[in-house]
């Protein structure tokens, strides 16, 4: 199974109303995503399937993902509240059977993501300082979603994706 964890692109601050959840993304991380699936879009990344955290943010940064789906768009952004916490069992079980059908992109928040990719690279989530993931960066994992079960194949910072994008056109 091909794995990309994607951390959301650049959003809002914290408002005063203090929902987080709300937050939505700013022009700028719009601007600088798009640009950065269009990196991911150079090197042949193609999705089945996107599973993202329904929170605002993250919701919008799947949605800018649409360009690399493959297949059937209908049903192909899907939303989890299990991405919006640490990294368990039934994530990984969701992994497995959202990835069956193909390439898999998952996109939510740190320190979560970087638990999970952690786990499934090193079988052990506190070794999430490992993979460092920015607001816009994705890690490539390959293998089966178990913890230890997954190599990491790429680490790629949004700058170098937008690089990537702009070299595209």
């Amino acid at each position: 199974m091909q794995l990309w964890i994607i951390r959301h692109a650049i959003a809002a601050e914290l408002g005063a109303d203090g929902d987080d959840a709300a937050r939505a993304l700013t022009r700028r991380g719009r601007r600088r995503f798009r640009a950065g699936a269009a990196g991911l879009g150079a090197v042949g990344v193609g999705v089945t399937r996107v599973l993202h955290s329904p929170w605002r943010r993250a919701a919008e940064t799947a949605h800018l993902l649409r360009p690399l789906l493959r297949g059937p768009r209908e049903g192909a952004l899907v939303a989890s509240e299990l991405l919006c916490a640490s990294p368990g069992a039934a994530l990984l079980s969701q992994l497995a059977v959202h990835g069956a059908a193909g390439g898999l992109a998952v996109v939510g928040h740190e320190p979560w993501l970087g638990e999970l990719a952690a786990w499934l690279a090193f079988g052990d989530a506190r070794h999430a300082a490992a993979i460092p993931l920015k607001k816009g960066g994705v890690v490539a994992l390959d293998g089966t979603p178990t913890p230890g079960g997954m190599s990491v194949r790429a680490l790629l910072p949004p700058r170098l994706l937008r690089q990537l994008g702009r070299r595209r056109r």
